[in-house]
């Protein structure tokens, strides 16, 4: 005989989990993956680098196992999908990180600590973690490529990131700009749109905000000063609200719109009582005054009331007050030039009437429109002169007031740049409070509040952003914008609304990329300039700039300390010494052509540039084809790899890495870069928060894989919701798919096992033809094969969920729950004939099937199932699943008709046993009959092929077909309000009683033909619009499912009685059987004590009892003494068994 099928005493998944690993690495399995797909079609797949400074969690299991999917599945479907490993090791995260180690801020850089021994702890932090994620990824079962990964530091990736920039440079692309940028004070940095848009980074805040006073300068020269000023004593200010105090002492502007209605208002001011005249928009008049303000008289007003009187006096549209001077608010700093040019009535495209005054606070070094409004009508920036004597802004870069604003200076200009410590302090208040308090003493806020709305934070130190005046490294990418949105239209995305929407709307709206970043450890900027900035050049490689740095050897224009700077440098080439990061070359000083030194621009680029080019820079450069002027001069494997078939990263990734790839490779190639990606959703905890340290509702990636498995992780990940989708993860969930997706499948496996290795099945006899096998043995093979087609179907459309709910359901429903439960007695009764080899042969096609089916889903117990079958056949030689062939699709062994009449059968038995659950009456005891209204010509020639399955299932001894149901079956009909609310609206009353009050004719109709125009209404109404319930009558129990109706009569007869007792007895006899430890084949003798009812019930169905229980007698005996007390119907008495 053959090798045994491997039986076990329970399910171990997590044991399961450590076997297969094991083996994996002995027989170097993913190796063998690759290798043995040499020459076949490749599937191209890019792994989104992850950060190896901070440890994996949970939703990398979930990120990891859907890309780990896709390319197992692949490589069963014959592709050769190889997938390089990679390492983000540049930006912010790392640099932050080694920061709060070494306890310094970004400022203490080239102070405290030199950029070298800086850069030099962000190389040992960037890969710290590095072990914890490849234990991770080997135990998840994630198959990825680490022995050669790309890592983003190394010099040949970053000089492959200065050859596309040097690309993009000669292209016109990459452009110098002084604009208003989104500046993270607590990282130090400017940041790129992408970044500022990344999830939750909007967060809604409560900030104090003013309406200020802005006071006319009555000795003017404009025309509307006669309507503005009725004499020299009163007092007119304009009304500006900002929720930005801060920024008020860098008021240089006030902007209204061209078209506007703007009013005078007289009133007082509500913090100091005098009298002042107001300039606000019309429409925004209720917003800052009661209404009943306007009936109390001016005289009778005290200071302190709380009803201020009020009055329009002027009317007018912002064009007449274009040009009307005013005084500055908050004098720190002023010059000739300022009072010369600034605090000036501008107008403006951007302002609306929507809240506020309708007069927009117009500080052009704090806001874009800002910024670009002044700059069109030549209102000057106010400024102050640094150390170096260069203009910088009224806030400095770690977020604080200059000390030219001498009531604040040193002050955060933000609350939440202060530690939590001193914001708890007694005394403390926030800047923008004490601006507020300052302009009430002075008689210039005309209101203050709290106000809650929406601010940007920066996504890695989770602190407010400024806007600020930055001079940037851009990327031209609104020139490429029409190719970018049209490449986009041509990619699959999954789901499709995060291409078309949140992708598509942001590509729609680009802004060019902010490129520069002021840090220390990334991808320097490879542009040097002369001090003029009439010279520059971009560095493009390594050779290019060893042949700079050669030539300028050779110049006069060098001191002999800056040639020696450049030759220690110069080196270094081709030995591990080199090195492209700063400070090395931040010490470069290159020779141009006209003969002026160069000078690196001091900035390093946006980190997501890095991952965005990894499609080119995971190879670098070949420097053959770069010499010989190649548009793409990158290594071979490039050109097999590009685009990629597949991709996947979080949602978060859509305005990240996705828009990286599409935009360097819209600019570089005039291509996509990908053309599946899945952007899935976030893994939440059970009720549906996000997962935070400082919630503590963590989950530790480790633990539930120890804890439950890889494979139930992966399966409840994935059958649980779309990836796309929001995940609740809830460790109840997981125990539910190990018990009764994997417990199934495994009992089903235990059950073949047993017996298989009972009757020494290996599958050695000849594969009987489908025709000579039983009607359920072609029914389960037919769905199998339409299974594996959708399952097959569903991967291909990265449609994991839909792929593992089928499966999970063809396990359950068909395999588990009707066929093995139907087939049982074909397993451990009889001979070992052809029907018995045609069970065995269908049950191992199935799991062998199924194996190989949920391999890319649950890799481990897959591999586990598909070696234990083929280990005692050796029908497949591969030594893993991983190696072997998707399922082939057998178009001929598919029966339509036959799973029609199946499913029906499944349908009546669902429908009866659901009856008998209802009544109490247990499956055990016999019934007469059941009713089935015949549907159509064929229905019931279709039952009848599956009638005795049927009868087995549900214990039922026959079935009547009724075409008259008149006195057996009533039907009522219920409105289904939901569906029909949309439909008909306001008439929803009238069409709920017309519904209501249908005939049986009527919904007879409605049943067949799907729908039927409603009487005395104008409405047709199809079934989806209603619920038909079948209504219970005297002596039968009745129940629906759609068309379909089965009625149960639930008389007992007294020979159906006995039947059922016999049954129960059994059912107690092998209970006990099994709780002795018997072996299935153990034939046994059994005695009972006297009891009347149960020895009748005995006597009528003996020779069936004592085939059911191996039994060679069975008696009673009235004077048992000793035996198990049993319970049937209520009649206690003693059972006894004996071992022959």
């Amino acid at each position: 005989m053959g090798k045994k099928y491997t039986e076990y005493k329970q399910l171990n998944l997590t044991e399961i989990g450590n076997d297969v690993l094991k083996q994996w690495g002995e027989n170097n399995t993913f190796e063998k993956s690759l290798k043995l797909r040499e020459g076949h079609k490749p599937f191209i797949f890019y792994e989104g680098p992850p950060s190896a400074n901070g440890q994996p969690g949970i939703h990398h299991v979930m990120a990891r196992t859907i890309k780990d999917i896709f390319c197992r599945y692949k490589t069963l479907k014959g592709y050769q999908v190889k997938r390089k490993g990679g390492w983000d090791t540049h930006g912010l995260p790392i640099e932050l990180a080694v920061e709060k180690t070494l306890g310094i801020t970004k400022e203490d850089i080239g102070k405290k600590i030199s950029v070298k021994d800086y850069n030099d702890a962000c190389r040992k932090e960037v890969m710290k973690y590095t072990d914890v994620w490849n234990d991770l990824t080997q135990k998840m079962g994630y198959w990825v490529d680490l022995e050669h990964p790309y890592i983003t530091y190394q010099n040949e990736y970053i000089e492959t990131l200065w050859f596309l920039l040097k690309d993009l440079y000669k292209k016109g692309l990459l452009y110098k700009g002084y604009t208003i940028q989104p500046y993270s004070p607590a990282a130090g940095t400017g940041l790129s749109s992408h970044e500022l848009n990344q999830p939750g980074t909007y967060k809604d805040v409560k900030d104090t905000t003013i309406v200020a006073e802005f006071r006319l300068d009555k000795q003017q020269i404009h025309p509307m000063m006669d309507r503005l000023v009725e004499n020299q004593d009163e007092d007119v200010a304009f009304l500006a609200w900002t929720t930005t105090p801060w920024t008020l002492p860098g008021n240089s502007a006030l902007t209204v719109g061209k078209n506007i209605d703007y009013v005078k208002v007289k009133t007082f001011n509500q913090y100091t009582g005098t009298a002042v005249s107001v300039i606000l928009a019309k429409n925004l008049i209720a917003k800052h005054f009661k209404a009943d303000g306007q009936q109390v008289s001016f005289q009778d007003y005290k200071f302190g009331d709380k009803v201020i009187p009020w009055e329009i006096v002027e009317e007018f549209k912002g064009a007449e007050i274009e040009g009307l001077r005013y005084h500055q608010l908050m004098p720190y700093v002023t010059s000739e030039e300022l009072r010369e040019k600034a605090f000036r009535v501008i107008l403006g495209d951007f302002v609306t009437t929507e809240d506020g005054t309708g007069i927009v606070h117009t500080s052009p070094t704090y806001g874009a429109d800002d910024f670009r409004v002044a700059r069109e009508n030549g209102i000057p920036s106010i400024m102050v002169l640094d150390e170096n004597g260069k203009e910088v802004p009224t806030v400095d870069k770690t977020g604080k007031f200059v000390k030219e604003i001498t009531d604040f200076a040193g002050r955060f200009v933000k609350e939440e740049y202060y530690s939590n410590e001193e914001r708890a302090e007694k005394d403390f208040r926030p800047t923008d409070v004490l601006i507020a308090i300052k302009l009430k003493e002075e008689n210039k806020a005309f209101d203050v509040k709290k106000y809650e709305h929406t601010y940007p934070h920066c996504w890695r130190t989770d602190k407010p952003v400024l806007y600020y005046p930055l001079d940037s490294w851009f990327i031209k990418t609104t020139a490429v914008k029409e190719e970018l949105v049209a490449l986009n239209k041509t990619i699959n995305w999954k789901p499709e609304a995060t291409g078309t929407g949140r992708f598509g709307n942001w590509l729609e709206n680009l802004v060019d990329w902010n490129l520069s970043r002021s840090r220390y450890w990334g991808t320097p900027l490879p542009i040097w300039r002369s001090e003029d900035e009439n010279e520059e050049i971009c560095i493009g490689s390594m050779p290019e700039l060893k042949s700079y740095l050669e030539a300028s050897l050779n110049s006069d224009v060098l001191t002999e300390d800056e040639k020696a700077t450049n030759k220690s440098y110069l080196d270094k080439f081709g030995t591990d010494d080199l090195d492209l990061h700063r400070p090395y070359v931040d010490d470069i000083i290159l020779v141009s052509d006209g003969g002026q030194k160069l000078f690196r621009e001091p900035d390093l680029i946006d980190v997501w540039f890095d991952s965005g080019a990894m499609p080119y820079a995971q190879w670098g450069l070949d420097y053959d084809k770069l010499e010989k002027g190649e548009a793409l001069p990158f290594k071979e494997e490039y050109f097999s790899a590009f685009p990629a078939d597949f991709i996947a990263e979080g949602v978060d990734q859509t305005r990240g890495w996705f828009f990286t790839l599409h935009a360097i490779s819209t600019m570089v190639r005039g291509s996509i870069a990908f053309k599946n990606v899945v952007s899935n959703g976030l893994v939440l905890d059970k009720n549906g928060n996000k997962m935070s340290k400082r919630l503590g509702n963590g989950v530790d990636p480790f633990a539930t894989i120890d804890k439950y498995s890889a494979d139930a992780t992966r399966w409840y990940m994935i059958s649980n919701a779309a990836p796309w989708d929001n995940l609740k993860f809830n460790e109840e969930g997981l125990d539910e798919v190990r018990r009764k997706f994997f417990g199934t499948l495994y009992n089903t496996y235990a059950f073949f096992a047993l017996y298989a290795n009972i009757d020494k099945f290996n599958y050695a006899e000849p594969e009987i033809p489908l025709k000579h096998r039983p009607e359920i043995d072609r029914w389960i093979i037919s769905l199998l094969n339409s299974l594996s087609k959708e399952v097959d179907e569903f991967y291909a459309d990265y449609e994991p969920t839909k792929a593992a709910r089928a499966i999970q359901n063809f396990v359950d429903e068909h395999l588990s729950n009707w066929y093995v439960r139907l087939c049982r007695r074909r397993f451990w009764k009889g001979e070992y004939s052809q029907d018995k080899i045609s069970a065995y042969q269908t049950l191992y096609t199935c799991l062998d099937t199924i194996a190989k089916l949920i391999a890319p889903i649950s890799p481990f117990f897959a591999d586990q199932l598909y070696l234990d079958l083929n280990a005692a056949t050796g029908k497949e030689k591969y030594e893993s699943v991983h190696l072997a062939d998707y399922p082939v699709y057998h178009v001929e062994l598919v029966d339509k008709e036959l799973e029609e009449r199946m499913a029906l059968a499944q349908d009546i038995s669902s429908l009866t046993l659901s009856l008998r659950k209802k009544t109490g009456i247990n499956v055990r005891q016999p019934l007469s009959k059941i009713l089935v209204p015949v549907l159509d010509s064929s229905f019931q020639a279709k039952v009848e092929k599956v009638k005795d399955l049927i009868l087995s299932e549900t214990n039922i001894k026959d079935i009547e077909f009724i075409t008259d149901t008149t006195g057996i079956i009533k039907k009522k009909v219920k409105p289904n309000f939901k569906v029909l609310g949309a439909k008909v609206g306001k008439d929803m009353k009238m069409v709920a009683a017309a519904i209501q009050s249908m005939s049986a004719d009527e919904i007879q109709t409605l049943e067949n033909n799907g729908s039927i125009a409603l009487t005395g209404t104008k409405y047709v109404i199809s079934s989806e619009d209603v619920e038909i319930i079948a209504e219970d009558v005297e002596g039968w129990q009745v129940a629906n499912l759609g068309r379909l109706t089965v009625a149960l009569d639930v008389n007992i007869s007294a020979e159906l009685k006995d039947e059922g007792m016999a049954r129960e007895l059994i059912n107690r006899i092998q209970n006990l059987r099994k709780d002795k430890g018997f072996e299935v084949t153990d034939r046994i003798n059994v005695t009972l004590s006297q009891n009347t009812e149960i020895q009748q019930a005995v006597d009528n169905n003996f020779s069936y009892i004592c085939t059911e229980i191996l039994a060679d007698s069975l008696n009673f005996d009235g004077g048992l003494a000793n035996g198990d007390a049993i319970d049937i119907d209520g009649e206690n008495l003693l059972l006894s068994i004996e071992k022959i």
